[in-house]
Protein backbone atom coordinates (compact mmCIF):
# COMPACT_ATOMS: atom_id res chain seq x y z
CA UNK A 1 0.00 0.00 0.00
CA UNK A 2 1.37 3.67 -0.56
CA UNK A 3 0.46 7.19 -0.29
CA UNK A 4 -0.46 8.45 -3.48
CA UNK A 5 -2.27 12.19 -4.47
CA UNK A 6 -5.23 11.76 -5.85
CA UNK A 7 -6.49 15.98 -5.00
CA UNK A 8 -4.97 19.25 -5.86
CA UNK A 9 -6.17 22.44 -6.20
CA UNK A 10 -2.72 24.28 -7.68
CA UNK A 11 -1.85 28.10 -7.13
CA UNK A 12 -4.87 29.36 -4.69
CA UNK A 13 -4.35 32.35 -2.80
CA UNK A 14 -5.77 32.40 0.57
CA UNK A 15 -8.14 34.79 1.15
CA UNK A 16 -8.30 35.05 4.75
CA UNK A 17 -6.12 34.08 8.18
CA UNK A 18 -8.50 33.47 11.05
CA UNK A 19 -6.60 32.92 13.91
CA UNK A 20 -10.02 32.68 16.21
CA UNK A 21 -11.66 29.86 14.37
CA UNK A 22 -11.34 26.58 15.55
CA UNK A 23 -9.06 25.03 12.60
CA UNK A 24 -8.93 23.80 9.66
CA UNK A 25 -8.71 25.16 6.06
CA UNK A 26 -12.58 26.81 4.44
CA UNK A 27 -12.69 26.06 0.96
CA UNK A 28 -14.96 27.42 -1.92
CA UNK A 29 -17.35 24.26 -2.69
CA UNK A 30 -16.66 24.24 -6.21
CA UNK A 31 -13.68 23.24 -5.98
CA UNK A 32 -13.67 20.40 -3.20
CA UNK A 33 -16.05 18.99 -5.63
CA UNK A 34 -13.96 19.72 -8.62
CA UNK A 35 -10.61 17.87 -7.18
CA UNK A 36 -12.82 14.87 -4.97
CA UNK A 37 -12.11 16.40 -1.69
CA UNK A 38 -14.06 15.58 0.73
CA UNK A 39 -15.63 17.84 3.76
CA UNK A 40 -13.41 16.63 7.06
CA UNK A 41 -10.88 15.10 5.01
CA UNK A 42 -7.06 15.89 5.75
CA UNK A 43 -5.33 17.03 3.37
CA UNK A 44 -1.33 18.69 3.06
CA UNK A 45 -1.18 22.47 2.62
CA UNK A 46 2.36 23.97 1.28
CA UNK A 47 2.56 27.76 0.77
CA UNK A 48 4.59 28.37 -2.52
CA UNK A 49 5.08 32.30 -0.80
CA UNK A 50 7.05 31.51 2.61
CA UNK A 51 7.59 26.88 2.26
CA UNK A 52 5.52 26.36 5.58
CA UNK A 53 4.19 22.89 5.17
CA UNK A 54 0.78 21.61 7.63
CA UNK A 55 -1.96 19.21 7.49
CA UNK A 56 -5.49 20.45 8.35
CA UNK A 57 -9.03 19.16 7.40
CA UNK A 58 -11.21 20.31 4.74
CA UNK A 59 -14.26 22.57 5.54
CA UNK A 60 -16.78 23.72 2.94
CA UNK A 61 -16.86 27.57 1.87
CA UNK A 62 -19.96 29.10 0.10
CA UNK A 63 -19.92 27.82 -3.41
CA UNK A 64 -18.50 30.21 -6.17
CA UNK A 65 -17.38 32.70 -3.62
CA UNK A 66 -13.31 31.62 -3.96
CA UNK A 67 -12.75 31.60 -0.35
CA UNK A 68 -9.75 29.93 0.54
CA UNK A 69 -9.24 30.83 4.28
CA UNK A 70 -6.36 29.66 6.83
CA UNK A 71 -8.11 28.54 10.14
CA UNK A 72 -7.02 28.65 13.92
CA UNK A 73 -3.20 27.85 14.01
CA UNK A 74 -2.58 27.29 11.04
CA UNK A 75 -3.21 30.86 10.29
CA UNK A 76 0.19 31.89 12.11
CA UNK A 77 1.92 29.78 9.29
CA UNK A 78 0.26 30.55 6.35
CA UNK A 79 -1.51 34.16 5.89
CA UNK A 80 -3.88 35.68 3.80
CA UNK A 81 -2.45 36.81 0.29
CA UNK A 82 -0.02 33.60 -0.09
CA UNK A 83 0.00 31.53 -2.81
CA UNK A 84 -0.60 27.85 -1.70
CA UNK A 85 -0.85 24.07 -3.06
CA UNK A 86 -3.63 21.88 -1.06
CA UNK A 87 -3.74 18.65 -1.78
CA UNK A 88 -5.75 15.19 -0.82
CA UNK A 89 -3.89 11.79 -0.93
CA UNK A 90 -5.42 8.07 -0.90
CA UNK A 91 -3.60 5.27 0.30
CA UNK A 92 -3.80 2.16 -2.28
CA UNK A 93 -2.69 -0.48 -4.22
CA UNK A 94 -3.46 0.54 -7.42
CA UNK A 95 -1.96 3.68 -9.25
CA UNK A 96 -4.66 6.66 -9.87
CA UNK A 97 -4.85 9.53 -12.01
CA UNK A 98 -5.44 12.65 -9.70
CA UNK A 99 -7.90 15.64 -10.18
CA UNK A 100 -5.32 18.43 -10.43
CA UNK A 101 -6.73 21.84 -11.51
CA UNK A 102 -5.45 25.09 -11.89
CA UNK A 103 -6.65 28.73 -10.55
CA UNK A 104 -6.36 32.48 -10.88
CA UNK A 105 -5.40 34.75 -7.88
CA UNK A 106 -9.23 35.48 -7.48
CA UNK A 107 -9.15 30.94 -7.11
CA UNK A 108 -11.27 30.79 -10.01
CA UNK A 109 -11.07 27.66 -11.92
CA UNK A 110 -8.37 28.28 -15.05
CA UNK A 111 -7.47 24.32 -16.26
CA UNK A 112 -7.21 21.18 -15.47
CA UNK A 113 -3.47 20.08 -14.93
CA UNK A 114 -2.04 16.47 -15.96
CA UNK A 115 0.35 15.22 -13.43
CA UNK A 116 3.21 13.13 -14.40
CA UNK A 117 3.70 9.84 -13.03
CA UNK A 118 6.65 7.49 -13.14
CA UNK A 119 5.62 3.97 -12.83
CA UNK A 120 9.04 2.27 -13.30
CA UNK A 121 12.44 3.36 -11.82
CA UNK A 122 13.67 2.81 -15.53
CA UNK A 123 11.63 5.94 -16.32
CA UNK A 124 14.16 8.11 -14.35
CA UNK A 125 16.60 9.74 -15.89
CA UNK A 126 20.48 8.65 -15.64
CA UNK A 127 22.74 10.48 -13.74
Amino acid sequence: MRWLMRSKIHNATVTEANLEYIGSITIDEDLIDMVGLWVGERVLVVSNTSGARLETYVIAGTRGSGDICMNGAAAHLIRSGEQIIIMGFELTNTPISPEVILVDSQNRFVRRLAEAQRTKSSDLPLI
